[in-house]
């Protein structure tokens, strides 16, 4: 959460200045404007960029730890002039009730409001809108898990890119070529350069040297349906990872990954939901040397929806202790749950079913952080402000709605804080 001393507040921001020099900054018109909003950022977030040693996260030498929330919508949402005042309204409670990191899109590739909509095109106005996103999750004290594409059909995807080569006369067979096709992976590559390198037109900063991003996501989600072996991900992540390195060393990159076990380990995989082939592994692609912390995601109700609530529990239990053990011992890498919720629309849900679910994931969360273990945070799916009733899922937690589940997510914010 960050409460650093001025003088600290005032060494990290001469070493921001000058890294940020090749911003060219200094000769924007607006450079006073820039380097307040750049100062006020960089003090409530609490310093510079997050640092990754071993099992560990890191801010300004001390121990970090972190609560939040996934909002994908925000840049969507911020699009829309009409819509725009949402965004910061839920930056504004999420730092209210203790929350430090958040998870969004920065991805829209064809379609409704799309931020790319063709191969290297882009919508300036979405992107302005991704600008404005960045700004006030940094003015309000809260880092950001940035995604730069998705698995599935939704914002685009992996099928839009596929789908674009093909447009272009290249012979592709279906969605996986996005892992191999040489013109597909250089679409995808020409859009990570174009967000790491893109220059915040609000703060003056470009996203590769902003610490308000606390991490990079290659994909949300990844999934193969053909290659069984898992080796043509594998490869597609140590390729994407470096290239992500080589152009942003300032920031954290995770792959994305839901957790899944593969062939690597195939002893583990009596972990997984019994249906789930999803050819990702979470043991050899968490051990890519430039992917700096693992992530899990937890869905019981659809992954083992058929199991009575007994059964779902031990999976839940089982899952989340198999991943926090393997981060620690085999991975020597720290580990998100960087989604986790429980559905409205599910035929056994209640509200204090919800609250003691987020309990039990908070305890594993934060006992793990206490004892000095790898998981040292959590991310549930899906915060959304007032009047949004378009974007509801089932999942949502809106904080007027739900004081108890509130209750809930505050106390945590306050046990983890009060571990640094």
């Amino acid at each position: 959460m960050g409460f650093q001393n001025l003088v600290l507040i005032t060494f990290m921001m001469t070493l921001v200045i000058v890294q940020y020099g090749n911003c060219k900054v200094t000769r924007h018109p607006h450079y006073h404007s820039y380097k307040d909003l750049a100062t006020k950022i960089l003090h409530n977030i609490g310093g510079g960029f997050v640092q990754r040693n071993g099992t560990h996260f890191f801010l300004n030498g001390k121990p970090h730890y972190l609560n939040g929330f996934n909002a994908y919508w925000l840049m969507n949402i911020a699009s829309d002039p009409s819509t725009s005042s949402k965004v910061t309204t839920t930056f504004q409670e999420a730092s209210q009730h203790g929350l430090n990191i958040a998870r969004t899109w920065a991805f829209n590739d064809g379609g409704y409001k799309a931020l790319q909509t063709s191969p290297g095109s882009y919508d300036e106005n979405v992107f302005k809108a991704l600008d404005f996103v960045i700004s006030e999750a940094g003015k309000n004290g809260v880092r950001l898990i940035l995604s730069l594409v998705n698995n599935w059909n939704n914002y685009g995807g992996k099928n839009q890119y596929v789908q674009w080569a093909r447009e272009r006369g290249q012979y592709v067979n279906n969605d996986d070529d996005f892992f191999t096709h040489p013109v597909v992976k250089q679409y995808y590559k020409n859009h990570v350069k174009t967000v790491l390198m893109r220059n915040n037109t609000i703060t003056g900063l470009a996203y590769k040297d902003d610490p308000s991003i606390f991490a990079w996501e290659l994909m949300n989600e990844p999934r193969s349906q053909n290659d069984y072996s898992g080796k043509s991900i594998q490869a597609f992540f140590l390729e994407i990872a470096s290239y992500v390195k080589s152009i942003d060393s300032n920031h954290l990159l995770e792959v994305g990954l839901e957790g899944f076990y593969g062939e690597s380990m195939p002893e583990k995989k009596q972990f997984n939901p019994g249906y789930q082939l999803v050819r990702t592994d979470f043991i050899s692609n968490n051990q890519v040397p430039k992917i700096n912390f693992a992530t899990i995601h937890l869905y019981p109700d659809q992954w083992v929806s058929s199991s009575d609530e007994t059964a779902q529990d031990a999976f839940v239990n089982k899952w989340v202790q198999a991943h926090i053990q393997d981060s620690n011992d085999i991975l020597r890498k720290p580990i998100l749950l960087t989604e986790f919720g429980k559905s409205s629309r599910s035929s056994r849900y209640n509200m204090d079913e919800r609250n003691s679910y987020f309990e039990k994931l908070y305890n594993f969360i934060y006992n793990s952080a206490r004892n000095g273990g790898p998981c040292v945070g959590g991310l549930f799916w899906q915060l959304m402000a007032q009047g949004m009733d378009g974007f509801r899922d089932g999942y949502e937690i809106i904080f007027q709605e739900s004081p108890s589940t509130t209750n809930v997510i505050t106390q945590q914010s306050k046990k983890m804080s009060n571990l640094e």
